[in-house]
């Protein structure tokens, strides 16, 4: 089970980390993301939930300018991702649902390296990487080849890494896939402790729907392209009448089985198969 470790509401007056605008995205006659809109309020912890093929993904790979939208205005920090790409990345730290490390360096050469990709003075990278090392409780094992970790360290350390430059907004993409309860529920904690820490904005995807009702103060319900509903977890299952979000989470997509892995590139790709036959 999951610790509930963030019962806080989000102050109306913070300012948006992040804006969205009538946002879509067409691949082709296939609609990916369809008019949505919301705001993420800076220090805010975010869920983006969705079923397989909703356009969590993406809506996500536009928030992070590795895709330009068909129509409508995203910004990230008071920066338009469309138009100022890198300085709207140099804002955001990044944690990817596949693991992205080289497991042939140590964990804190994999830090190093990314403080020099992101141009961290050296006079404050050391500092930084001892400094966050030892929040996840990996500096002990700074030497060791990333290969010889956990699936759990190896995630404390990614974010960490994502970390490194000082954003002022997070992006994990189901962080906790793949790992036990006990790891789930420290990983959450670094996280929500991180974000209160470092003032950081969390937005995060997750299949474990459980995570989002303890951790988010407010969540975002995508399903066919549109956003259903952006509210608070308890406002979601107030209004849907369900005794948890899980439960609120089928009744407003449904009971239809998804595609595990269909995405909205395998659907175009699917499409145009079937046209050439």
């Amino acid at each position: 089970m999951i610790k509930d470790v963030n019962k806080n509401s989000v102050p109306t007056e913070l300012k948006d980390s992040i804006i969205v605008e009538h946002l879509s995205k067409k691949f082709g006659d296939i609609i990916a993301v369809d008019d949505i809109s919301f705001n993420v309020k800076e220090g805010e912890v975010f869920a983006f939930l969705g079923p397989n093929g909703a356009g969590k993904t993406t809506t996500i790979k536009i928030l992070t300018t590795l895709l330009d939208q068909t129509n409508g205005k995203v910004s990230l920090n008071g920066v338009d991702t469309k138009i100022s790409k890198d300085a709207v990345r140099e804002g955001f730290g990044i944690v990817f649902q596949d693991p992205s490390l080289d497991e042939e360096l140590t964990a804190y050469e994999n830090m190093d390296f990314h403080g020099v990709l992101y141009h961290v003075p050296k006079d404050i990278l050391k500092k930084r990487i001892e400094e966050l090392l030892k929040f996840v409780e990996l500096w002990d094992r700074k030497d060791h080849y990333v290969k010889t970790f956990s699936g759990g360290m190896k995630r404390r350390l990614e974010i960490a890494r994502g970390l490194l430059h000082h954003p002022k907004v997070l992006f994990l993409d189901e962080p906790t896939t793949g790992l036990d309860p006990q790891t789930r529920n420290h990983i959450w904690t670094y996280i929500v402790e991180l974000s209160k820490s470092e003032d950081i904005t969390v937005f995060f995807t997750t299949h474990y729907i459980e995570e989002a009702e303890k951790i988010a103060q407010r969540v975002a319900i995508i399903d066919h392209g549109k956003i259903l509903t952006v509210a608070t977890p308890k406002d979601i299952m107030k209004r849907t009448k369900t005794k948890n979000l899980e439960d609120a989470f089928i009744k407003l997509t449904g009971n239809n089985l998804r595609d595990e892995d269909l995405g909205t590139a395998d659907q175009l790709k699917n499409r145009m198969r079937m046209r050439r036959r």
